[in-house]
């Protein structure tokens, strides 16, 4: 099968297409809104196995209310620098940072879907001051998750991440069989919520050179760091360096990855990471919230930024 030209994933709409440095390398965003730095910046995180476009319902509703928005292809994906190293998250939390700092703003709302989620709340522990406010969809914090991964995955998605560990085979899969299908099908819940043209869109962004790789390389950090050392420095640097920002947490009752039971913050780590905390739960939603409910995700997204960082006009 041919590969993919990443220019064809540069999808016209309300925004525009920018190209920033950062960490070392170079990053493709969608940016939609007001060309003013006072306007606070919402940095949009998609995951496994999207690019920017998810957010696509979301940036020009966003951008409407006032907010600077950066839907970001995070390395590895889309139209970003996809090297063969740094996919674990520390360092795609300094990517983001980055990213921030590269758009010309001293801090962001971040804001992360499934794997995106897992580095928007790496942000808040190793990037503290680069954030303001932080939503997670689809994603339970790394400190409830850690040395439970059985508890945190349905167990069929246990099987799906295991075949991923395998070198090549899982690369082989998502360019040329149906594995972006079967994880965008078996992962999202709400029926008919993937039509054929993002579908076919998903499965093009995957075969771009070297995007693939990228993708699985991040799966197989989050399963294989939970026992290493890095991944012991990883949670620990969270529990250590966390501070209490407005969170937003959503998650899908149909969720194919996550089961919703345990996946609101405990506890001890809402004391930790919130100092205030909203948590949605939607009932008919898998995996991929922003697309399966695009109006209920932005109306949440909305009022929760109205409250937790409102945008100031003359």
């Amino acid at each position: 099968m041919s590969t993919v030209d990443s220019a064809s994933l540069l999808i016209d709409g309300p925004w525009e297409h920018r190209f920033v440095a950062a960490n070392g390398a170079r990053f493709h965003v969608a940016v939609a809104g007001p060309d003013d730095r006072d306007a606070p910046l919402v940095v949009l995180l998609h995951g496994i196995p999207q690019f920017w476009w998810a957010w696509r319902h979301q940036l020009p509703a966003l951008a409407a209310a006032g907010y600077r928005v950066a839907a970001m292809d995070v390395r590895g994906t889309g139209g970003s620098d996809k090297p063969p190293q740094g996919y674990d998250v520390p360092t795609l939390a300094a990517d983001v940072a980055g990213v921030i700092q590269s758009l010309g703003a001293a801090d962001a709302v971040v804001v992360g879907s499934g794997s995106g989620g897992e580095i928007a709340w790496a942000m808040a522990g190793l990037h503290r001051d680069r954030v303001r406010a932080v939503g997670a969809l689809a994603a339970p914090h790394p400190l409830d998750t850690r040395g439970h991964l059985r508890a945190a995955v349905r167990p069929s998605a246990l099987r799906r991440l295991a075949f991923v560990q395998l070198p090549s085979l899982p690369e082989r899969a998502l360019m040329e069989g149906d594995l972006v299908a079967r994880l965008l099908h078996e992962w999202g819940g709400a029926p008919g919520w993937l039509d054929a043209r993002a579908e076919a869109t998903y499965r093009s962004a995957a075969r771009v050179p070297f995007a693939a790789h990228s993708q699985m390389e991040q799966l197989r950090w989050l399963v294989r760091s939970m026992p290493r050392p890095d991944g012991r420095r990883y949670h620990a640097d969270l529990e250590e360096s966390t501070r209490p920002l407005p969170v937003l947490q959503l998650h899908g009752g149909r969720d194919g990855l996550r089961p919703a039971a345990g996946a609101a913050l405990s506890k001890e780590t809402a004391a930790l990471v919130a100092s205030r905390y909203q948590y949605e739960l939607l009932p008919q939603v898998g995996h991929y919230p922003a697309e399966e409910a695009p109006e209920r995700v932005t109306d949440l997204l909305l009022a929760w930024l109205r409250e937790s960082v409102p945008v100031v006009t003359a």
